[in-house]
């Protein structure tokens, strides 16, 4: 039987450094600060909840990050 392998380490980052932010911004800044996926989304999107290491997702409202989560 194959080891089930180790995921890779998530960035030592806190999503809420991102509410406020214009949502383009956002987006940059989490990928330089290490992020592999980021996921923007409107209000209330149907959306899988699965975590998934090093995924960001943001709530977008109004072109701002209203809410961001890891996963």
């Amino acid at each position: 039987m194959a080891p089930i392998p180790t995921p890779p380490a998530e960035p030592q980052d806190s999503p809420d450094t991102y509410l406020g932010l214009d949502s383009a911004a956002a987006e940059r800044l989490a990928r330089e600060r290490g992020w592999s996926t980021v996921r923007s989304l409107p209000p209330g999107a149907i959306i899988t909840m699965e975590y998934r290491t090093g995924r960001l997702n943001f709530e977008v409202k109004d072109g701002r990050v209203a809410r961001a989560w890891k996963g």
